[in-house]
C-alpha cells in the first residue's frame, strides 16, 4: 500500500482537549517514517537509502542522528513492537499507520523520548501524513502502549520461558524464531550465549573504517577524529560523524569496512606458499570492501605486519593456535607486496561498484559459476559467498524480516557451486577463503564439508592459527566471529589449501 502523504488537509488537533494547535513537522520522524515505508514498500535497504536521503534533505548533527536511530531502532525492534501494537489495538493498522505506531513505539519503550514527546510527535506526524482519523487511532494506541515499560510488556506478549524459550527469546529480542534456532545451533545449543548474541544484535554497531595500506594509514583516520581498531592493524572506529567528511574515506584511500572482514581478507594473505605468489582472484567482489584491501595489500604488502617484524625486538607475527590439519607447523607469514588482484562478479552494476572502490586491481563482470578463466591460473582465491546476511543484522536490521529458512537451501546450492569453482580456479598448492557473513551451519560447515569430500583433492587450515589476535573463534578449524563476542559481525572463514 502506497504511503497516504497526499490525503486532506493537515488541519488542526492533538495534544491536549480545549487546546487546539497546528501539528509541528518534525524533519527527522519524517525522514525516519519515509525510510520504513521505503524498506515496506520497495524492500529498499535502510543502510543504502539513509545516508542518501539525510543528505539529500540536508539533515546533520543531532537530527541526523535522530532519523538515523529512529529506523535503525525500529527495525530492530519491530517483532517485539508488533507485538505490544497487536495487544493495544483493536485492529490491524493499514501498513503506513503501523509504521508509524513502530517508530512511536520505538520512542516510548527504547528511547529517553518523554512519553509525551513520543505521543505527541508521533500523532503529529501522521496527521500530516496520512489524516485526522488516523492520528486519533494512533494516538489511543500510544497511550496504551505508554502505560508500561518494555520490561513490564515482554512477560505479557511473550511465551513462558519455561515452556518455550526459543518463542519467549524471538519476542522479547525481535528475532523470527527460525533464526533464533540457527543461531543456537551455530552456537552449540547454548540459550545463555544464544540471548546474549540476540541482545547484541539490537545494538547500535560501530562505524569501522579500514585504512588501505599503501594508500592510507590508522593515523590518518586518528588526525580526523577515529581510534585506533581493537585486532585489524588497518582498521580505526569513528565514534561519530559522516565517514564521507573524511577525506581519505571521499578519495577511496579508506573505507567503511567491517574489522571481522577485514581480518577474513588479511587471513588469506598471511598463509604461506611454495612458489609463485602473483595473481589473486575475488571471486564474488561487489561492492568491494574485501577486493578494495586485498588490491592494497597486493600491490604493497601487509605493511603493518611487515614494519612490526623490522622494529627491533618484534618476534613476528605473534602468537599463533595449535596447528590444524594441513597447517605443518607454519607460521602466519606477512605478504611482502608484488601480486595483482582480479575482482569478479555476476552483476554489472556491483563490478562498477568495485572499480569505484580498487585502484590497481583488474576488475570483471563474470560469472563465478562459469568461469571466464582456466583452471589453477589463481595462487589466492577470495569468496565471499552470497548468503542470508544473518551476521550482519546489526547493520542491515531490515534482513532478519526478509529472510526464510527455504532461501538457506537455494543458497547453498549456489554456495557449492561457487566453492567448487574457486578451488578449481586456485593452482595446486594455493589457499581459498571461503567466507560468509552468515553463522548458519548449513551455509558454513556444512557446505565446506560436503564439497571437500566430495574433492578429495583439499586440505582444510586451522584459519584461527592465521588470526593470532583473536581469541573466541570456536574450535576449528574454521573461524566464527560473533557480534557478542568481537564486537564485529558474525563472519565465518574457512581457509583451503589445493593438495599439491
Amino acid at each position: 500500500m502506497k504511503t497516504r502523504g497526499g490525503r486532506g488537509p493537515a488541519g488542526r488537533g492533538g495534544g491536549q482537549p480545549g487546546r487546539p494547535r497546528r501539528p509541528a513537522r518534525d524533519q527527522a520522524r519524517n525522514a525516519a517514517f519515509d525510510i520504513m515505508r521505503a524498506v515496506d514498500e520497495r524492500d529498499a535497504y535502510a543502510n543504502l537509502l539513509a545516508p542518501r536521503l539525510l543528505r539529500e534533505r540536508g539533515l546533520k548533527g543531532r537530527d541526523a542522528a535522530l532519523a538515523t536511530e529512529l529506523a535503525y531502532g525500529t527495525l530492530r525492534g519491530l517483532g517485539t513492537y508488533d507485538a505490544v501494537i497487536e495487544l493495544c489495538s483493536d485492529r490491524r493498522p493499514d501498513p503506513d499507520v503501523l509504521d508509524a505506531l513502530r517508530l512511536g513505539a520505538h520512542q516510548l519503550l527504547r528511547m529517553r523520548v518523554p512519553p509525551h514527546a513520543a505521543v505527541g510527535t508521533t500523532v503529529d506526524l501522521v496527521r500530516l501524513r496520512i489524516g485526522a482519523g488516523a492520528a486519533k487511532f494512533v494516538n489511543a494506541v500510544l497511550r496504551k502502549i505508554a502505560s508500561r515499560t518494555l520490561d513490564e510488556w515482554i512477560p505479557i506478549v511473550a511465551p513462558d520461558p519455561a515452556d518455550d524459550l526459543s518463542g519467549h527469546l524471538a519476542v522479547a529480542h525481535s528475532h523470527p524464531r527460525w533464526i533464533v534456532s540457527a543461531f543456537r545451533d551455530a552456537l552449540g545449543g547454548g540459550m545463555e550465549e544464544t540471548a546474549e548474541l540476540l541482545a547484541a544484535d539490537n545494538e547500535r554497531p560501530l562505524v569501522t573504517l579500514v585504512a588501505r595500506p599503501g594508500r592510507a594509514s590508522v593515523a590518518e583516520l586518528a588526525d580526523a577524529g577515529a581510534e585506533s581498531g581493537r585486532f585489524s592493524p588497518y582498521a580505526a572506529y569513528l565514534p561519530e560523524g559522516d565517514p564521507g567528511r573524511i577525506p581519505a574515506v571521499a578519495e577511496t584511500r579508506a573505507a567503511v569496512q567491517d574489522e571481522a572482514s577485514q581480518l577474513v581478507a588479511l587471513a588469506l594473505t598471511r598463509v604461506p606458499l611454495d612458489g609463485r605468489d602473483e595473481l589473486w582472484l575475488d571471486m564474488c567482489a561487489g561492492p568491494g570492501g574485501k577486493a578494495g584491501l586485498l588490491d592494497a595489500i597486493a600491490v604493497h604488502g601487509d605493511l603493518a605486519a611487515l614494519q612490526t617484524r623490522q622494529e627491533p625486538g618484534a618476534a613476528g607475527a605473534g602468537p599463533a593456535a595449535p596447528a590444524g590439519p594441513g597447517d605443518a607447523g607454519e607460521r602466519p607469514e606477512p605478504f611482502r607486496g608484488g601480486a595483482r588482484l582480479v575482482a569478479s562478479d555476476v552483476q554489472h552494476h556491483r563490478a562498477r561498484l568495485v572499480r569505484q572502490t580498487t585502484t590497481d586491481a583488474a576488475v570483471i563482470t563474470a560469472d563465478g559459476t562459469a568461469p571466464a578463466w582456466r583452471p589453477g591460473t589463481f595462487d589466492r582465491v577470495m569468496l565471499d559467498a552470497p548468503c542470508t546476511g544473518l551476521g550482519a543484522l546489526r547493520r542491515r536490521p531490515e534482513a532478519r524480516w526478509r529472510r526464510d529458512p527455504g532461501g538457506v537451501a537455494e543458497l547453498g546450492r549456489l554456495q557449492r557451486h561457487l566453492l567448487d569453482a574457486a578451488l578449481d580456479a586456485v593452482r595446486p598448492g594455493g589457499v581459498v577463503a571461503y567466507v560468509t557473513c552468515s553463522p548458519h551451519l548449513a551455509e558454513t560447515r556444512v557446505v565446506v564439508g560436503d564439497v571437500t569430500a566430495a574433492r578429495g583433492d583439499v586440505d582444510p587450515l586451522d584459519a584461527r592459527h592465521y588470526l593470532p589476535e583473536v581469541d573466541g573463534l570456536g574450535d576449528g578449524p574454521y573461524a566464527q566471529f560473533w557480534p557478542h563476542r568481537h564486537g564485529t559481525d558474525a563472519m565465518f572463514l574457512a581457509l583451503l589449501r589445493k593438495r599439491a
